[in-house]
């Protein structure tokens, strides 16, 4: 009753605000977690070693979206299961989200430790990167399965109202990985091994948590096999229902696996600039996700309600919440861009280029907003393929042909360049889907 009236009674921006600050503050340790290694490493003035961290993470991304379609599936099965009543059922599917978590990392680990150089070659490292990228991966890949789970259970313990403590846990691990960092990247002056070290020991942390807070408050969540041997075949629905969540990321780690074999031209330094340029602006697009993501719960409720002036609202000043936040931080960005990067890089040279190449990235960061809005109303509308259509659009069937076209009459500029444009028409097209939707909803109450 207490969401109840939050979604259907409590003023529009409170309800917006009560939302959004959980939803910004999971999105912000995502952040701080993705660009610690990193910063760090940045601190040594070796821009090689932050290169050799860039390659490795398009690896990493795949493994992340993994663990997402497993926890976000895993909780919208689960959740709906044990409000039919099958108590029996939604243990079974919280035992194979736990058990494909680990299985899958287990794999991970496998190949990356059997295909670490031709992997890496695969993933346009240079010769001179070979050996700081294979220590970082290696590193890694053994603790494969504890981030798998750690990601996937903190979202799969949702299902059943356990939504803070998932969270802390995940916090505990970045926190954990924040603190180790300094001391193994510069205090034993261990560079990426120490990064990768830490980023183990954090997955370790969050991992050991979760299992504890599912142990002492989760009635479902079984670690027994026999629960998933009942019926392994609900996996498949488990990982279809969690697709759309996943695809992003798979999809943002293909485009930068795919921008950093054209950068290897370049050399080293191009690709330790690009990996600057894109950590430096991405608090601007993963907040205003973070946003659009929050009052997800909110529009679908009101649209299901039938309340077509609440929805309207909502939406109204979702978009303006979004786009106001866009436009500070970008022009924040823009202005102190040469001090972001100088936090990543110290030669001169690559310090310049990243700045050239950050400039571009941040051009249509303040309107994503309405790419997320849109995303996420569709699927509160219950438009699944119009949703998935555009987590497909953005970093995949428009970023990638635009890497290679806009490389080719542009050169190492057009790399850039081609994430504008890939941006842009992204909006566009989600907007006009999420408008088209709208209209009709409106007509149809009217």
């Amino acid at each position: 009753m207490g969401n109840e009236a939050l979604f259907r009674d409590k003023p529009i921006w409170r309800a917006i605000l009560s939302l959004v600050g959980p939803s910004v503050l999971t999105i912000l340790i995502m952040v701080i977690y993705n660009i610690a290694d990193m910063f760090f490493i940045g601190m040594l003035g070796d821009d090689d070693q932050v290169a050799a961290v860039a390659v490795v993470g398009p690896v990493f991304s795949l493994a992340t979206a993994v663990a997402t379609m497993i926890g976000a599936g895993g909780c919208a099965v689960i959740a709906k299961t044990l409000g039919e009543g099958a108590r029996e059922k939604a243990k079974t599917m919280a035992s194979l989200c736990i058990w494909a978590a680990i299985c899958l990392g287990a794999v991970f680990t496998v190949i990356l430790l059997l295909a670490t150089n031709p992997l890496l070659r695969l993933l346009g490292a240079t010769e001179n990167l070979l050996g700081y990228a294979g220590a970082y991966m290696r590193i890694l890949a053994v603790s494969s399965p504890l981030m798998l789970f750690s990601i996937s259970m903190a979202s799969a313990v949702r299902a059943e109202g356990i939504v803070m403590q998932g969270m802390l846990s995940n916090m505990a691990g970045t926190i954990t990985n924040l603190v180790l960092d300094p001391l193994f990247i510069l205090g034993f002056r261990m560079g990426v091994t120490g990064a990768a070290l830490a980023t183990v020991l954090g997955n370790l942390a969050a991992s050991l948590l979760l299992c504890l807070t599912m142990h002492k408050r989760s009635a479902i969540m079984q670690f027994s096999p026999r629960y998933a041997l009942m019926e392994p075949a609900l996996l498949l629905h488990i990982l279809a229902v969690g697709l759309p969540n996943g695809i992003s990321s798979i999809l943002s780690g293909l485009a930068s696996t795919f921008s950093n074999r054209l950068l290897n031209v370049y050399g080293s330094g191009a690709i330790a600039a690009m990996a600057a340029a894109g950590r430096s602006v991405m608090v601007i697009t993963m907040v205003q996700m973070g946003i659009c993501m929050g009052v997800s719960p909110l529009l679908a409720y009101n649209y299901g309600a039938g309340n077509r002036v609440r929805l309207r609202e909502t939406l109204q000043k979702t978009a303006c919440l979004a786009l106001g936040f866009g436009l500070v931080s970008a022009l924040a960005c823009f202005v102190g861009r040469d001090a972001l990067i100088g936090l990543f890089l110290k030669d001169k040279d690559n310090l310049a280029l990243g700045g050239q190449l950050m400039t571009w990235l941040i051009v249509a960061s303040p309107f994503l907003g309405f790419y997320y809005l849109s995303s996420n109303f569709l699927q509160a509308a219950g438009k699944a393929f119009q949703a998935t259509l555009i987590s497909v659009l953005r970093q995949g069937a428009l970023l990638i042909p635009c890497l290679y076209l806009m490389h080719r009459f542009f050169g190492l500029t057009g790399i850039a360049a081609a994430h504008t444009v890939a941006d842009f028409t992204a909006i566009i097209v989600a907007s006009v889907l999420g408008l088209r939707e709208y209209r009709k909803t409106a007509d149809s109450s009217s």
